[in-house]
């Protein structure tokens, strides 16, 4: 363990990616024994956020004894002690994961895929494509006003927060944060998203002979009308892999139409139903 500790405190980057590993592996595991191995990318998340919980349980119980000074990062945060008094040794040995698991990396593995398009694929999307994507953030904002009204948020901004994060997780928080407002409805909004990742995820291979969910045309559209970049490339691979660019593709402009749209469009269009 020191020396684990020791090697991934040096290299971050190197122990998230076996904490990674070992959960991924985890969770195909999991949906193998239950005969759904297509659904291992969404067992596997649902693993990583008990590991997150558990992590940043973890880091209060070290900071309360004295082991850190702060928790606010929950996982990253936690760290091996080795020794006592002026000798006390501390690893951040999950340092990586917050790197890993940042804009960055997240920004690249979206970008990354687009080299798997077929172009000719592209065009075939056409107005289906944009109608998806439009038909996708309308609704995906309307049922997050409808479910924060009934919770009984009346403030114009929390309502389309929430609605930005049913949108995706991303969206959320950056119109939280145009909005300034409180702590808690931005992290209401990424769960709101995170949530709707997952059951993309654990949906789409069940319903994929249904709908059709066998063609780039149809993973775009996929990709428009749920929006969420993780729920949809992690739905559409365990359907399909070679169908991930195209709906990932899709899913990565909702996202960006959303940042654009919802804080502006969106919202003035909200205060004429609500004051």
């Amino acid at each position: 363990m020191a020396i684990f500790a020791k090697m991934a405190a040096g290299y971050g980057l190197v122990g998230s990616f076996i904490l990674t590993a070992v959960v991924t592996f985890l969770g195909y595991k999991v949906a193998e024994l239950i005969g759904q191995k297509r659904m291992g990318s969404a067992f596997a998340i649902l693993l990583a956020l008990v590991v997150a919980y558990i992590g940043g349980v973890i880091a209060h119980k070290q900071m309360d004894a004295g082991v850190l000074t702060s928790a606010s990062k929950g996982i990253t945060d936690v760290v091996y002690a080795v020794g006592s008094g002026d000798s006390l040794k501390k690893f951040a040995i999950f340092s990586g994961v917050g790197i890993l698991g940042g804009g960055m990396m997240r920004d690249f593995a979206i970008i990354s895929t687009a080299w798997g398009i077929d172009p000719k694929n592209l065009v075939k999307a056409g107005l289906a494509g944009i109608v998806a994507l439009a038909l996708g953030l309308f609704f995906s904002f309307a049922i997050g006003v409808v479910v924060g009204l009934i919770f009984g948020y009346r403030d114009v901004y929390e309502l389309a927060t929430i609605g930005a994060g049913v949108q995706t997780f991303v969206v959320g928080p950056v119109t939280g944060a145009a909005f300034g407002v409180s702590s808690d409805v931005v992290a209401l909004s990424i769960a709101a998203g995170a949530v709707k990742s997952i059951a993309a995820m654990i949906i789409a291979p069940l319903i994929a002979k249904k709908i059709k969910l066998d063609n780039p045309t149809a993973a775009m559209i996929f990709g428009g009308l749920i929006g969420s970049t993780s729920g949809t490339a992690g739905g559409l691979a365990a359907v399909d892999a070679k169908l991930v660019p195209y709906g990932a593709m899709v899913a990565t402009f909702y996202t960006g139409l959303g940042c654009l749209l919802t804080p502006t469009v969106f919202t003035a269009a909200l205060r004429l139903f609500i004051h």
